[in-house]
């Protein structure tokens, strides 16, 4: 029986062998979530490219509310490249399967997770990332995290932050929320560092009178002159292109805490900006994202100035940070100034206030994508 059941291993491993080098499947990845196009479906890009040019596939998707047949793949030239775009319902998990033909014994892959809901971007700093204590973890189990190169369930430490922070977020319970509300699979990509400015994320080569408290993320180009060096920026535009044109919701922005009052913290007082320039740079972030992108993504602004007990808010940046809101590209986003001591772990969040954290950004996107459903949608 041993030997049987070693036997019956290899078979299963060369089998296994085989299927990944018959098939190269590309996309979609396990647990990816494509962004739906209507309040109802989507599209499941499927792309890859058989080892033997001339060869042929067919894919099936199995799941709630499928067909569940295999459908052929049309092969593109005699490289065997190969893609398809399969509409599908939104909420839940699908399995897809992508197999040869035309041959006595088939060979595929198999993605167990797929799925069509609602994508976001999140950038910003410490709060924004995974500075929180302790880390958490969704429990919907329909909560993914893309770090650019693949999708994983969203327990913290969210991958993919500029900063390669480790500690806990608000990502799971954000999701958790938008799932209970929305009931579809929930993808979040984080692009955020710690402790940094607004300017620090402008593009590269946009310049400045005053020097960031941290001085990181610029360079000195002259007598009370900086520029950005843009790191940060082309951070988030990488993964904007990653997920690619309309593969995502919204952008949410978590920053402001490294700009508001920074004299106050005893920090010098020439690097202080005033709430007037801090919204004119973070419009600045935003339209040259939208510009190098190609088209206009949402972005919702948090209001988020606090920095202790004796300082947990400040009226001039909170201000700007609602000067930028215009109901028609840029929408209010969690107002985390609310979260006092009995939530925080100085100016971080402890568990309780990782949870009250995400579940004000459910009801702050809830809010802007309500209305944004019940529009005639346009698709990818």
């Amino acid at each position: 029986m041993r030997i049987l059941g070693i036997a019956i291993a290899i078979v299963g491993l060369v089998r296994s062998t085989f299927a990944a080098d018959a098939i190269a499947l590309t996309s979609p990845l396990d647990h990816q979530v494509f962004q739906r196009s209507t309040p109802t479906q989507g599209v499941i890009l499927v792309r890859g490219r058989l080892a033997e040019p001339g060869g042929r596939a067919e894919y099936r998707l199995t799941g709630k509310a499928v067909d569940g047949a295999w459908h052929p793949l049309e092969l593109h030239d005699n490289s065997g490249t190969f893609s398809a775009e399969i509409s599908a319902p939104a909420g839940g998990w699908f399995r897809l399967d992508v197999r040869t033909t035309g041959q006595a014994r088939k060979e595929g892959v198999v993605i167990e997770h797929v799925g069509v809901g609602e994508v976001f971007l999140i950038a910003g700093q410490s709060n924004s990332t995974n500075y929180g204590k302790p880390r958490q973890k969704p429990s919907s189990g329909l909560v993914s995290t893309f770090d650019g190169k693949g999708w994983r369930i969203a327990d913290d430490p969210q991958p993919g932050t500029q900063d390669k922070s480790t500690g806990g977020s608000f990502v799971p319970s954000f999701g958790d929320a938008m799932v209970e509300r929305f009931h579809v699979p929930i993808g979040v990509a984080s692009t955020g560092f710690g402790g940094t400015s607004v300017r620090e994320w402008l593009p590269k080569g946009d310049q400045m009178k005053q020097q960031p408290t941290t001085g990181k993320h610029v360079t000195e180009v002259g007598p009370g002159e900086w520029e950005s060096t843009g790191q940060l920026f082309d951070g988030v535009m990488t993964r904007i292109k990653d997920l690619g044109p309309h593969g995502f919701r919204a952008v949410l922005w978590h920053q402001g805490e490294s700009d508001a009052g920074q004299a106050r913290e005893g920090h010098p007082a020439d690097r202080q900006i005033t709430g007037e320039q801090y919204a004119k740079w973070l419009k600045r972030v935003i339209a040259a994202s939208q510009e190098q992108a190609g088209w206009e993504f949402p972005w919702l602004v948090a209001q988020a100035t606090y920095h202790s007990e004796k300082d947990p808010g400040d009226e001039e940046f909170r201000a700007a940070q609602k000067s930028v809101w215009d109901n028609r590209d840029i929408f209010p986003g969690a107002d985390t100034d609310q979260l006092k001591a009995e939530f925080r772990d100085g100016v971080h969040f402890n568990g309780k206030g990782l949870e009250a954290h995400g579940k004000l950004w459910a009801e702050k996107v809830g809010a802007f994508l309500d209305p944004r459903l019940a529009q005639t949608p346009t698709g990818r």
